[in-house]
Parts: structure tokens; sequence; C-alpha cells
């Protein structure tokens, strides 16, 4: 487990990433509450289903049909289960915190709907007849990840490693660590559904955009701290 080593103190209060934590625990209660027909239909209607997206038979982006594109973003808070919600929730406070504070809050949000409204494009893209719906923030989650390494590519993380009965808190480079996660995401690109049903190619567009992003930001947030 990653754990985000604090430098120095913080006094913006980053709410973009505690308002996306509560927003996707709503709605997976929600749609907990919901009886298995419903719940299944409301995923197909809210979720990105490929097939009803994706049209091969036209060329380049007029193969998207633009029926229902704004399943895009609102896939992005809608979970299959706790330990899927757990494991987004769990990187967008870590990393989101940090990243938040340091972009600012409007800038952050952008970022989040941009990675995973491309993170799921590119899933969608590559799984085109797949009519089951792709759901979930990880390609957005991603694109956090990524600009967090962007803008502290110094930074370095804790991991905590079981060591015995003991649990020992490990201080290596952040970039060493999602480097190894990168390296797995395309593992796992490469292996399809062997290693499950996971859009994992939305974890690397989505990190893609993040680095891109916070990238281009960097010489404002640069001024911007001198002036400040």
């Amino acid at each position: 487990m990653f754990v985000r080593i604090q430098t120095r103190q913080q006094t913006r209060l980053p709410w973009a990433t505690f308002a996306i934590v509560l927003l996707a625990t709503a709605a997976f209660v929600g749609l907990s509450l919901l009886s298995p027909e419903a719940r299944q239909a409301w995923l197909q209607t809210w979720g990105v289903v490929p097939a009803a997206l994706i049209d091969r038979s036209a060329e380049g982006f007029a193969g998207l049909i633009a029926a229902r594109p704004q399943t895009l973003l609102t896939a992005l808070l809608i979970h299959a289960d706790w330990l899927h919600l757990l494991g987004n929730l769990i990187f967008v406070v870590i990393f989101g915190v940090p990243a938040e504070r340091a972009l600012g809050t409007p800038r952050f949000l952008l970022l989040f709907l941009v990675a995973g409204l491309i993170g799921n494009l590119a899933a969608a893209w590559s799984l085109d007849s797949l009519r089951s719906p792709i759901i979930g923030a990880s390609g957005a989650v991603s694109g956090v990840v990524g600009a967090w390494i962007a803008l502290f590519p110094r930074a370095r993380l804790g991991v905590v490693l079981p060591l015995g009965v003991f649990l020992e808190l490990v201080r290596l480079p952040g970039w060493a660590l999602i480097g190894f996660w990168v390296l797995l995401q395309v593992l796992f690109t490469l292996a399809g559904p062997e290693f499950g049903e996971v859009a994992w190619v939305a974890h690397l567009a989505g990190f893609a955009v993040g680095v891109a992003l916070a990238m281009a930001w960097r010489p404002y947030l640069t001024r911007r701290a001198r002036s400040a």
C-alpha cells in the first residue's frame, strides 16, 4: 500500500477531492439499494457501453455515435463493488490531496474529468464490441497519479511491507513505484482478459493525460509560487 509522506504543512482545503469521494460513495450506496434488475438497467444506461458508442464501420472520430457521450463522465462515479470503490478512493485521497493543493481546485477538477473521459473513450475504442458497461473512476484516478508524479518528481512514497508479525514503512522514490505501476498496466493491457475484465488501457490513457496536463501547467504554477 502507498502512503503519502508529507514534507510541509498545507492549509488549502482540497474540497474537490473529498467531494469526489462522497459522490462516488453515495452513488455506490444508492445503487446497492436497487433490485438486481433495476441496478443492471441503471448500469447499462449510465455506464460506458462500447458497442453502443463506437462504430468501426465509420472512419476516424466519425465512428463515435453521439447518442450517449455523457456516459464517458457519468461512468466515473459508478463502481462494481466495495473493493473497486475503495481501491479508487484510496488512490484519490493519497494522490489527489497534494495534486489539488498544487494545481488549485478548478485545474484539478478539469484534470480529473478530462483524464476520465479520455480513459473511458480509449477503453471503449479498444473494446468496441463489448456490450457490458465499463464503469469506475480508474482512468480519472490514473490521471491524478500521473499529475502527481509530474508535479512532484522528487517526492518519496512510503510502502507498508509485512515483515513477519510487524508492518514496516519503507521509503522509496515515487517515480520508481509509479513507474512499476505503469509497467504492470502495460503488461496487463497486453495480456488482455487473462488478468480479469478490467479496462487496463483506460489506466494508461488517463495516466498520460494527467502527466501531459500537469507538465503543461507547471510553468504557470512555478510563476505563481514565486510571486506568492
